[in-house]
């Protein structure tokens, strides 16, 4: 079985990140998402992998080389237009050829793996399994409609009234059926090719599509409070370690803090679940539960919480706490104490800011 990651995206709702970075290359708990999906698929048995990329595909594959730190192979599959997730099926499937695969969103984060879900694919003579999950909002969702049988019936893009609560998670697995419904369809009113339409013919000439439904936690990290909300039940399920040559003095450090390799904790405060990177230094600070500080970044004098704090940045003598907030690589927040004393800051487009 081969996998699919679609990571063509350009990323639009987490800018002004998304100018500079591919979106999923942001990290959730010091690990970049795209990483994750490919260790989800390495732990499910699936070592050939082909990644979809667009405009940021220098930076994916820079980051990512071969694919051999996670023991796959990574091929490089161009778009050249964001034309829809069934096109990036149709470009791939001289990667895919006759195998099986499943395809997975490259900014989606899930709880539990997709091991078990593999595995009962691979055993049924199903065409297609798709994952569900309940959400209290369907309507911003496509939306599975079940048979008594319990296979899918119908798929619903973001329906007004929704006839279940069963959401499209971004997880999908083909038998090589999926290519005839990819080549039959056409555009959608928004000019793409939807993958939905591509399941909805499968199902309408009488290809077998079965559900899963899953019971855990999912999450899209397309926008910022997303990636804050996933950045913080990973860091729940993260395992706390603390590295031989971290360097702690005069501080306390709760035991759900994990401490990487060369890090300096210095008369400061750090409760987790929170993570804390390759050579950064946090002094006289606080760091609050719920943040991510990825590597080579400086806290000092300021308080930290339920954040994400990208490599090579720094923020100096804040005066309040800063929350709920992402903060890109190479950037400076910092107070000056110089007179007149008053705000000063370069801002990027797409940018916000809370002066309180």
């Amino acid at each position: 079985m081969k996998g699919l990651i679609l990571s063509g995206g350009k990323g639009t709702r987490l800018r002004p990140l998304t100018y500079t970075q591919a979106k999923q290359l942001i990290p959730v708990a010091n690990k970049p998402v795209l990483v994750r999906v490919i260790e989800t698929m390495h732990d499910a048995g699936i070592a050939d992998i082909g990644i979809v990329v667009g405009d940021t595909h220098a930076d994916i594959e820079r980051a990512l080389g071969n694919g051999s730190p996670w023991g796959v192979n990574l091929t490089y599959i161009p778009q050249a237009s964001p034309d829809g997730l069934a096109h990036a099926v149709k470009i791939s499937q001289d990667f895919l050829g006759d195998d099986r695969f499943v395809m997975f969103l490259g900014d989606n984060v899930i709880q539990g793996g997709i091991a078990t879900l593999i595995d009962d694919f691979s055993r049924s003579e199903w065409n297609s399994q798709i994952v569900l999950k309940e959400v209290d909002n369907p309507q911003s969702y496509g939306v599975a409609v079940l048979r008594p049988d319990g296979s899918i019936e119908q798929l619903i893009e973001k329906p007004k009234n929704p006839p279940s609560n069963l959401a499209l998670v971004g997880i999908y697995m083909f038998d090589p059926h999926i290519f005839e419904a990819v080549h039959a369809i056409k555009p959608s009113a928004r000019g793409e090719y939807e993958i939905t339409d591509a399941i909805q013919w499968m199902i309408d000439h009488h290809y077998r599509v079965f559900p899963h439904v899953h019971g855990g936690w999912w999450v899209d990290t397309g926008k910022a409070l997303d990636m804050l909300e996933a950045n913080s039940l990973v860091l729940e399920e993260l395992k706390p370690t603390i590295a031989t040559d971290a360097i702690i003095e005069n501080s306390q450090i709760d035991r759900r803090v994990t401490v990487e390799s060369g890090a300096r904790i210095i008369n400061s405060v750090v409760r987790g679940p929170t993570i804390i990177g390759k050579e950064t230094v946090i002094e006289n600070s606080y760091v609050g539960p719920f943040t991510s500080i990825y590597h080579h970044v400086t806290v000092l004098n300021a308080e930290v919480e339920r954040s994400i704090i990208l490599e090579h940045s720094s923020v100096l003598n804040i005066g309040v706490r800063i929350q709920d907030t992402l903060i890109g690589r190479y950037a400076t927040v910092q107070r000056s104490d110089d007179k007149p004393r008053a705000m000063k800051m370069n801002l990027g487009d797409h940018s916000t800011v809370w002066i309180l």
